[in-house]
C-alpha cells in the first residue's frame, strides 16, 4: 500500500492547517500540535511562512475542553465552507467528547467536505474515531489512544489497528496515539514539510524528543484487560497477568481459552488490538518496570520474576519498546532516596 502522501512544496509560503474542535475535546490535542506547528515561524526568515492555523467548530461560542479551559474558534464549520477556507492539512482533535461528536452531523459533514479538500488528514488521539466512523480508515493502518484500542478494534474491524504506534502514516491519513503523541506527529509533519533541520530546531525549542523512545503499548496491560468484555479473551488476559512466569505461548493460551489457535489469535487481535505475543511481552515488560522502580532485586532476578527468563531477553524487550537499556531505565525512573540533613 502506498504510504507516501502528496504534500505542499518545502518552499511554500504558507501551509493552511484547519483544526476541528468540539465540546470536551482534550485541550492538549488541540494546543499541543498547534504549538509545535507555530514554532516553524520562529525560524523562518522574517517570521514569514510556516503554517497558518485555524480552529473551527460547529458554533462560534467558546468550546469548553476536558480541562475546563475554553477555546474560542476562529470560525464555524459553515463559515469555513462558505468562505472557501483553504485546507491543506485537516486535523481532528480527540478527547472525552469524541463519542458525542460522532453523533454531530454538522461535524461529520464538515470533515467529509474537508477530507475532499485536504492533501493530508490527521487525527489526534481519539479523533481517529471520527475518521473511522466516516469509513475513511477502512483498509488502512491506524493508531489511537491505547485505552480506546480495544473499542476501536471491535467497532471498526476493517481498520488495521496498530496499538503500539505513537503515530501511523498511511497514504494521506496520519493518525496519532494518545494526547502528547499528537505533538510527536506534528513534529513529523514539520520534518516532512520543512526538513530535518527545521524539525530539530522546533523540537529543541519545545524541549521535545526528535523521536520519542518507546511505543504507547508500554502503559498498562491491566487497563487493556479491563477494556475487554467478559468472555474467553478477557479470562485469558487475566490468566496472562497472573501467570507471567508460565510459557504463555499461543498454543498454551488457545488451549486455556478452549479455542483453536487460528480462531484464538484472530479474536484476541480483534478485541485487544494486539497479537497474543505482543500483549504477553508488554505485560512482562510492565511487571519488570515496576520491579526496577520499586525493588533492589538484581536484573537477572527481575528477568526471572517477570517471566522473561533470561536477562538478555528482557534487555531486548526494553530496547525494542522503550529505547533504553535496563540499567538506564532503573537509573532514570527509580525514586531518589533523599538523605536527612544530619546525614
Amino acid at each position: 500500500m502506498n504510504t507516501t502522501a502528496a504534500r505542499p512544496a518545502a518552499d511554500a509560503p504558507l501551509i493552511h492547517v484547519v483544526m476541528v474542535a468540539y465540546p470536551d475535546a482534550h485541550v492538549l490535542d488541540i494546543t499541543g500540535p498547534m504549538e509545535v506547528l507555530s514554532g516553524v515561524k520562529l525560524f523562518k526568515d522574517g517570521g514569514v511562512g510556516g503554517y497558518e492555523l485555524t480552529l473551527v467548530a460547529a458554533d462560534a461560542t467558546p468550546i469548553r475542553t476536558t480541562s475546563g479551559l475554553s477555546l474560542v474558534p476562529d470560525m464555524t464549520f459553515d463559515q469555513a465552507r462558505e468562505s472557501g477556507l483553504p485546507v491543506d492539512v485537516l486535523m481532528i482533535a480527540g478527547g472525552h467528547g469524541t463519542q458525542a461528536a460522532l453523533k454531530d452531523q454538522r461535524l461529520l459533514e464538515f470533515v467529509r467536505w474537508a477530507d475532499g479538500e485536504a492533501e493530508r488528514v490527521i487525527s489526534i488521539c481519539t479523533g481517529s474515531f471520527i475518521l473511522a466512523e466516516l469509513g475513511l480508515l477502512n483498509g488502512r493502518r491506524a493508531s489511537t489512544h491505547w485505552w480506546w484500542c480495544p473499542v476501536m478494534a471491535k467497532r471498526y474491524p476493517q481498520i488495521a489497528l496498530d496499538a503500539d504506534a505513537i503515530y501511523v502514516r498511511d497514504g494521506k491519513y496520519w493518525t496519532s496515539a494518545g494526547v502528547t503523541s499528537g505533538m510527536d506527529l506534528a513534529l513529523a509533519l514539520v520534518e516532512a514539510d520543512w526538513g530535518h533541520d527545521m524539525a530539530l530546531k522546533v523540537a529543541r525549542y519545545n524541549v521535545m524528543y526528535m523521536m520519542r523512545p518507546g511505543g504507547q503499548a508500554q502503559f498498562s496491560a491491566q487497563l487493556v484487560a479491563q477494556q475487554v468484555d467478559d468472555g474467553p479473551i478477557n479470562r485469558t488476559l487475566q490468566h496472562i497477568l497472573a501467570n507471567l512466569t508460565d510459557e504463555l505461548s499461543v498454543t498454551q493460551l488457545a488451549n486455556f481459552a478452549c479455542m483453536s489457535e487460528r480462531s484464538f489469535a484472530r479474536k484476541f487481535k480483534s478485541e485487544t488490538g494486539q497479537t497474543p505475543a505482543t500483549y504477553v511481552e508488554q505485560a512482562r515488560l510492565q511487571d519488570a518496570r515496576v520491579r526496577l522502580e520499586q525493588s533492589d532485586d538484581t536484573i537477572d532476578l527481575i528477568a526471572l520474576k517477570s517471566g522473561f527468563g533470561a536477562a538478555e531477553r528482557m534487555r531486548r524487550a526494553f530496547h525494542k519498546h522503550l529505547g533504553v537499556t535496563v540499567r538506564e531505565y532503573r537509573e532514570r525512573f527509580r525514586p531518589v532516596r533523599v538523605r536527612s540533613a544530619e546525614a
